[in-house]
């Protein structure tokens, strides 16, 4: 279980402080948990925070009751946590299959690989042995970045907006991909995302603005009402940056 107690980041903005986060205290220990709200609320930050890319000013950040507030990435990577950034980075030079072995920590065969690749909808013979570069789409990197996730089995998995960057084909794919994570997931699943698609396979819905939580429950108890703020007509829920 992860548990934010009183998160505060603070930057600093020509010389005054500038909250970016204010006393954020949540507890996340289910499968599936979606934050969103409007674009420049807090989410990418929080998510980084959470990941170890960012120091909260003050506050304590705890793993299944440890205090990891002051561990780095790395060291947060070996508690059991991992982070997907908006634009998966692409390595020159090595394949899909080096980077699978890799985020397992151990050697795997092909078969398994091959496995892993299957769960998100890529076909392993043409990709195992490509190289991660820029021919690989958008869509693509995506799902090689949730098979390397996948092949850790890491206690919480972050994906800071992923359905950014990508065509609706891709999109549809990838929804796919969430909802067989959610099935089968021995672990949690913490993702940033404006899609009502994304939020809808959520256990739990945070909603964060101006740097606060402004609501969190089931997507039963949320999800109808933040539709009903944006208009009820849009796929995206983008337009709640007007309703906070």
């Amino acid at each position: 279980m992860l548990e934010l107690q009183n998160i505060c980041y603070e930057v600093d903005d020509k010389n005054e402080n500038k909250d970016i986060l204010k006393n954020i205290s949540v507890k996340i220990d289910e499968r599936f948990v979606a934050i969103t709200g409007p674009n420049g609320g807090g989410k990418s930050t929080l998510a980084k925070v959470i990941a170890g890319i960012i120091t909260p000013t003050s506050g304590r950040i705890l793993l299944d009751g440890e205090d990891i507030t002051g561990l780095n990435i790395t060291e947060r990577a070996n508690k059991g946590i991992s982070f997907a950034f908006q634009q998966p980075v692409r390595f020159k030079g090595l394949t899909v299959k080096d980077l699978v072995t890799l985020a397992a920590g151990k050697d795997i065969n092909v078969n398994e690989i091959c496995e892993i690749l299957s769960e998100v909808g890529l076909c392993a013979r043409e990709y195992v042995d490509r190289e991660v570069n820029a021919s690989l789409s958008g869509g693509e990197l995506k799902r090689i970045e949730i098979a390397m996730i996948i092949a850790r089995g890491t206690k919480l998995s972050i994906f800071d907006e992923p359905e950014a960057g990508i065509d609706l084909w891709s999109f549809n794919s990838l929804i796919k991909v969430f909802e067989k994570m959610h099935q089968v997931i021995n672990g949690s699943i913490l993702i940033i995302s404006h899609q009502e698609r994304i939020l809808d396979i959520a256990d739990k819905i945070i909603v964060i603005a101006s740097g606060e939580i402004q609501t969190v429950g089931t997507k039963e108890e949320v999800l109808p009402v933040l539709l009903s703020q944006a208009g009820g007509t849009e796929a995206t829920c983008k337009a709640l940056a007007d309703k906070f």
